[in-house]
């Protein structure tokens, strides 16, 4: 069975935290890297079911594992993100907040011994701290400085993120997500990263009503295989909770709004679905299954040893893995199956969270081919086995096969320090990448010549017989039509994670 489909989501952020936390290194740390990743590259050989195909199963031959030389685990208790708390008194917006005069209270430094024992406890509840005066977050804020700030306080100010322009264009009933094809050459083990693009964090399209029934849906028949949290995340849920719907009627006004009232609280009102959410009548994370059509974990700082754990979440589209299976889990054990993780990847992840700012947060691309559109598929799952061989050509006609985008997120929350890992899972049938300048000549590159286990990785081979034949005839037909110059030397293209002339063609097509 494919690692790919239980480990896509938990390896890309995986992945892409490596490379963050390799530039954070000194020369010397990068060399001592880089000299125990080269000592430790090695493949493995995953056997396949006979098939008939001509698109024959790709197989390496393995290697004998050299000694581990990683260094000893680090100790993170002691390490903590950078605070902004100069950011208190100007984040005061709310009807439910105690006002700026109480804002921000005494200054504690993160050495001061009052403020390691004050940590709340990892599964604490912040609303029944006893001593909420001298009980901090791991980013220097005190319990009664979040009590002062009231609910939806200004986030932005907050965590150094500004909010989204509005887009008062944007049309529901046509919109279309944006074409991310994050494809590479050359291509490593390294993530191609970028800044996240504030305004395109939660990105709507026209099947957003159809997305959150069929998510509802999901729920009542998974339950908290798909959605739960544990005791210690109540903060950092309501947070994340309070940072989507700000972000929500920032950029969509025409559709979505907050109100206040004394009776009722925070109301959410949904113009697409024509309906309101009373905030403070049920869980943050049933906030988001009726509202965002996207997919959260919630990852918490334990104050005991300094690493982050799987606290909570709303996950609907994990494909060989389910919120179930992995909450309350540590990083390392999160992503302990996958090979190599504890000598590649475990220290710099690891580090990279002990470290990682509210101003910047990160966004990438994660992509494999498809039959069809799972989206949540969890172990067992019957369409896991399509990954196991190549259906027939009569089987299988090019317009079953798929391009899928996990277009990934990661930020920190300003009051709680809990990491936001956000994904939305987009799929392309490949018939569209025709008329994509460019995407099937490189796409066709990459699944041919790629290194072998990354590809075993992405596990495109269940469709290749198909979906490389297509791709080089259309490839062919873009050079014949003038779209792409002959002989044009396979790069990663400069509009990359998009093609060139992506934005006409997406505004064409959504009419707007």
């Amino acid at each position: 069975m494919s690692l790919s489909g239980q480990y896509l989501a938990a390896t890309g952020v995986g992945l892409l935290l490596s490379f963050l936390s390799y530039l954070l290194m000194t020369v010397s740390q990068r060399k001592l890297v880089y000299n125990r990743v080269a000592s430790c590259l090695k493949f493995s050989e995953r056997g396949r079911p006979t098939s008939s195909s001509t698109t024959p199963p790709r197989s390496v031959s393995p290697e004998k594992k050299p000694p581990s030389n990683i260094p000893p685990s680090s100790e993170y208790k002691d390490i903590f993100p950078p605070w902004r708390r100069d950011a208190l008194a100007s984040a005061v917006v709310s009807p439910t907040s105690a006002g700026k005069d109480s804002l921000p209270g005494a200054t504690i430094e993160s050495s001061n011994p009052s403020f390691r024992t004050g940590l709340i406890p990892f599964t604490a509840d912040y609303r029944t701290c006893a001593a909420p005066a001298s009980t901090y977050t791991p980013m220097g804020i005190a319990l009664t400085e979040i009590a002062a700030l009231g609910d939806f306080p200004d986030y932005a100010e907050l965590s150094g993120v500004p909010l989204p322009a509005p887009y008062p264009e944007f049309k529901i009933e046509s919109a279309l997500p944006r074409p991310y094809r994050p494809f590479r050459w050359a291509y490593h083990q390294t993530m191609s990263l970028t800044k996240l693009e504030t305004d395109w964090w939660l990105e709507l399209e026209r099947d957003f009503a159809k997305s959150i029934k069929g998510r509802k849906e999901l729920f009542v028949t998974r339950g908290k295989m798909m959605l739960d949290y544990l005791p210690g995340s109540e903060l950092a849920c309501k947070e994340l909770m309070e940072m989507a719907l700000q972000f929500l009627c920032a950029r969509y006004p025409q559709y979505f709004s907050l109100s206040y009232s004394n009776d009722k609280g925070y109301v959410f009102h949904n113009g697409i679905l024509k309906n309101e959410t009373v905030v403070g009548d049920m869980h943050p994370l049933h906030v988001l299954l009726e509202n965002v059509p996207e997919d959260f974990a919630v990852m918490v700082r334990n104050p005991e040893d300094g690493y982050y754990y799987l606290r909570g979440g709303v996950l609907c589209s994990s494909l060989g893995w389910s919120l179930g299976s992995k909450l309350g889990m540590q990083l390392k054990e999160i992503h302990g199956p996958i090979p190599d993780y504890k000598e590649k990847m475990e220290f710099s992840m690891d580090r990279y969270f002990s470290k990682f700012p509210t101003a910047r947060p990160i966004q990438r691309g994660s992509w494999g081919l498809e039959v069809d559109k799972p989206l949540f598929m969890p172990p067992g799952d019957p369409h896991e086995a399509y990954r196991d061989y190549q259906l027939p050509r009569s089987e299988l006609p090019i317009s079953r096969v798929h391009l899928r985008v996990d277009w990934q997120t990661l930020r920190r929350l300003p009051l709680s320090g809990a990491i936001i890992f956000n994904f939305k899972a987009l799929f392309t049938p490949l018939e569209q990448f025709r008329n994509e300048p460019h995407i099937p000549r490189l796409l066709s590159h990459v699944v041919r010549n790629g290194p072998e286990n990354i590809m075993k990785y992405k596990n495109t081979w269940h469709v290749e017989h198909v979906a490389l034949p297509a791709l080089e005839v259309w490839a062919r037909e873009q050079e014949d039509r003038g779209l792409v110059d002959k002989g044009w030397a396979v790069a990663t293209l400069d509009e990359s994670p998009f093609f060139p002339g992506w934005e006409g063609m997406w505004r064409g097509r959504q009419g707007f």
